[in-house]
């Protein structure tokens, strides 16, 4: 077996300073604990039967569905997600996500979103006030995010001044964001992750083209 590879985007020489890890294995996902890490990213490649089987079974019709999942109950979908129902490799590859995720933080139950988005469904960059969020884009552009070192946060929220991304000053220029790719699983950390006030990642939704459709899945941490 290859041995696995992590990348670290480039930042300042300041080693505090959060970054981005980039990875071709699973296992790239546990250097989210690490303190200078916001952003880790499975850079895995996408099944092509997952897209495929929800486009093609019945036209790509919506899935909107959120729920909290046990731990144990992660591996059977089909059942606790009807919505899932008629896409098995979805619905597995889905619950073995799952099942990494609560693995990874050791968590009783966590919060499932499945959505078909025909719009941005949070078009300005923010932070999230969780520990972490896990996201991945089965269909469609994927989640757009700003590195730490070239993002001034004062200009998230009110401090926009009713202003967009582009003109309040958030970011030194568009070439500035970045981009996930569609099959990337990413894991987000948020402001209520221990000792990461102000660190949170900045991210936002893509916009989505006229007639283009998004299939998100995020994953999120959750009480029985």
């Amino acid at each position: 077996m290859a041995a696995a590879q992590h990348n670290i985007a480039k930042t300042p020489s300041d080693t505090n300073t959060p970054r981005a890890v980039f990875g071709n294995s699973p296992e790239t996902l546990a250097q989210i604990y690490r303190s200078d890490v916001h952003l880790a990213v499975w850079q895995r490649q996408k099944a092509p039967c997952l897209p495929n089987e929800w486009q093609h079974r019945n036209g790509g019709k919506p899935i909107g569905h959120r729920t909290i999942l046990s731990s144990t109950n992660v591996r059977n979908l089909a059942g606790a997600v009807p919505a899932l129902a008629p896409y098995p490799e979805l619905s597995e590859d889905i619950g073995l996500l799952a099942d990494m995720f609560s693995y990874l933080f050791e968590l009783n139950a966590i919060g499932l979103r499945i959505a078909t988005l025909t719009q941005p469904m949070c078009p300005k960059f923010h932070v999230d006030k969780v520990p972490c969020r896990l996201i991945t884009t089965y269909v469609g552009p994927g989640s757009q995010w700003l590195p730490h070192h070239c993002t001034n946060r004062s200009k998230l929220g009110a401090g926009s001044a009713g202003l967009s991304d582009a003109e309040s000053g958030l970011y030194p220029s568009t070439d500035a964001i970045q981009t996930l790719a569609a099959g990337d699983v990413a894991l987000l950390k948020g402001e209520s992750w221990e000792n990461n006030e102000g660190a949170g990642l900045v991210h936002r939704s893509p916009a989505v083209k006229s007639g283009q459709q998004r299939l998100l899945l995020t994953l999120d941490f959750a009480s029985d």
